[in-house]
């Protein structure tokens, strides 16, 4: 979209769900349109691009182009909900929301083993990387500014942040967190439920997702659920989201996957520009397929965000406990170093282990440098075990909460032309819940204690006690089954091996067979890496023959 004078112009993907509120802000403009599109073009003109993406509440990556300044600007939101990708080539930018877009219209160069080798160790390529050379992935919560004369570079290209994650500081109570999280996540989810389309909600059997529907059944507002089920597996949560459904009275429609079908790796690469092997992925795509074709919802509220700022995963409780050890018995890192090379790491010394490192080294012994860097590397910092949780909530941020969770989402529906929008992704409720104490979120050493109280008093005690559900497909016992043959067809002279993508001492693993009931993780990655591979190179040959 551009303004009447051509002067500003806009290129928008994502949903700014305050926009109604800024246009009201903005009556020396004539507005042509109803959209939130057009708020960001006299938004700028009105506040200037810093001022314009503060104001902003939603989910959102935009080129802005002023003429007269001859300035692009690239912005993407808060958290990172939406990609946004760049590259700089011949004195050219070119930027899109996928790298593939990129890859297609001939911009990117070659696979970056760096890339690979992330890829292979994690199952995604990092936002600090791209799966090709070149090509930049805007950070989240930043602002890149590219100055351009005749359409070409003039100047330097600068990335600067608009906002940054506030810590944990303000002092309240339990009941307040409880009362203030309730308040928040309604006004998240009303914002949300504001769609000209019909909207769904995705449904597991845990915590977030339920208060998400919990909270648009309290609106009013009368949505269909979706869970995904796999029969018979121990990881299944049908039950339990069927028992949430019922306690609703929700509209509910369940899809299944098992064992006896082929993963659709199709699926997988085309719906990614990059490799991408987190396994629920495979659920979501099954259930945003079944959604698209057979019910009219078009925008999907998840319960994506909830672990991750209200503390969810068992290793917050474990890196808070550090925490609290190396602050009030701050002996014990002393202590550890003297006898940590000497302990053995097996059964429950393991996790003692683990609890220790933790504690005298903080992240590098969260990220299990403990046992392969020397005691010089890892350096002695006293106050690193003290601050081990907020360093880890840091780097988890950075790495598999923007990397994997919020692509996998995003990625999912999108492909099937759904919209995911997540209350517990809104920044006004994140900036809250970021701010709680980790004592409060963890009250009681329980985890996601506050949305765990909402649910118990809301929905029922039962569900309040639930262990953490998600949309979880078990690849690995899987792979070591009914999918093993496939899997040993695709990796037998495979383009990983013969490449040098994987050492020479891995390739015979990537086939052997296996002695118990669970692959491991990296014959996963390896699958999905070499599928990505021929797959890419089909598209490039199909793509020389179109022209």
């Amino acid at each position: 979209m551009v303004t009447p004078d051509n002067r500003v112009g806009v290129v928008f993907n994502g949903a700014i769900y305050n926009y109604r509120e800024l246009r009201r802000s903005l009556s020396a403009f004539d507005f042509i349109t109803q959209t939130d599109t057009e708020v960001l073009l006299h938004g700028y003109r009105q506040w200037g691009i810093d001022n314009l993406v503060r104001r902003l509440r939603g989910m959102f990556a935009f080129a802005l182009w002023d003429d007269a300044a001859r300035r692009l600007y690239l912005v993407r939101d808060r958290l990172g909900v939406k990609p946004l990708v760049y590259v700089i080539r011949g004195g050219v930018l070119a930027f899109a929301s996928t790298v593939r877009a990129l890859v297609t219209s001939g911009f990117t160069d070659g696979v970056d083993p760096e890339a690979v080798l992330s890829f292979l160790n994690d199952g995604f390529v990092p936002d600090s990387l791209s799966i090709y050379r070149g090509v930049v992935k805007v950070p989240a919560g930043s602002i890149v500014e590219v100055p351009l004369a005749s359409s070409v570079l003039e100047g330097k290209v600068t990335t600067r942040k608009y906002w940054t994650q506030p810590s944990a500081t303000s002092p309240i109570s339990f009941a307040d967190a409880v009362e203030t999280t309730r308040v928040k996540l309604l006004d998240a989810v009303k914002v949300r439920l504001h769609a000209d389309v019909p909207v769904g909600a995705l449904l597991s059997g845990g915590i977030d997702s339920s208060l998400v529907c919990w909270a648009a059944q309290e609106l009013g507002a009368s949505i269909q659920a979706y869970t995904i089920a796999t029969p018979g597996d121990p990881w299944d949560e049908a039950a339990e989201a069927m028992d949430t459904a019922k306690r609703l009275s929700l509209k509910h429609s369940v899809v299944e996957m098992s064992d006896s079908d082929l993963p659709e790796v199709e699926d997988l690469l085309s719906a990614y520009g990059e490799p991408f092997a987190c396994p629920s992925a495979l659920g979501m795509l099954r259930v945003s397929r079944a959604i698209s074709q057979f019910s009219p919802a078009k925008v999907l509220l998840t319960g994506d965000g909830g672990d991750d700022v209200f503390l969810g995963y068992p290793r917050h409780r474990h890196l808070w406990l550090a925490s609290n050890l190396a602050e009030h018995v701050p002996a014990v890192p002393t202590m550890w170093r003297r006898i940590h090379s000497g302990v053995p790491r097996f059964g429950p010394l393991r996790r003692a282990g683990a609890l220790l490192d933790y504690t005298t080294w903080g992240l590098k012994g969260y990220l299990g440098h403990a046992d392969v860097l020397t005691p010089q590397e890892l350096g002695s910092e006293p106050e690193s075990g003290r601050t081990v949780l907020t360093d880890a909530l840091r780097h988890e941020f950075r790495t598999r909460f923007m990397s994997e969770y919020l692509v996998k989402v995003d990625g999912a529906t999108m492909h099937h032309g759904l919209e995911a929008r997540s209350p517990f992704l809104d920044h006004e409720l994140w900036e809250f819940a970021s701010t709680i104490p980790f004592g409060v979120r963890l009250h009681h050493g329980q985890l996601k204690a506050i949305l765990r109280e909402l649910v118990r008093t809301k929905i029922g005690r039962a569900v309040g006690r639930r262990p953490k559900r998600g949309f979880g497909v078990p690849v690995q016992r899987w792979l070591a089954g009914r999918w093993r043959p496939w899997a040993q067809e695709l990796l037998t002279d495979s383009i990983l091996c013969k490449e040098g993508w994987v050492p020479a001492s891995l390739s015979p693993r990537l086939t052997a067979p296996l002695k118990g009931t669970l692959a491991p993780a990296y014959q996963w990655y390896a699958v999905v890496l070499e599928s990505w591979l021929r797959y890419t190179r089909k598209d490039a040959t199909r793509r020389c023959a179109s022209r």
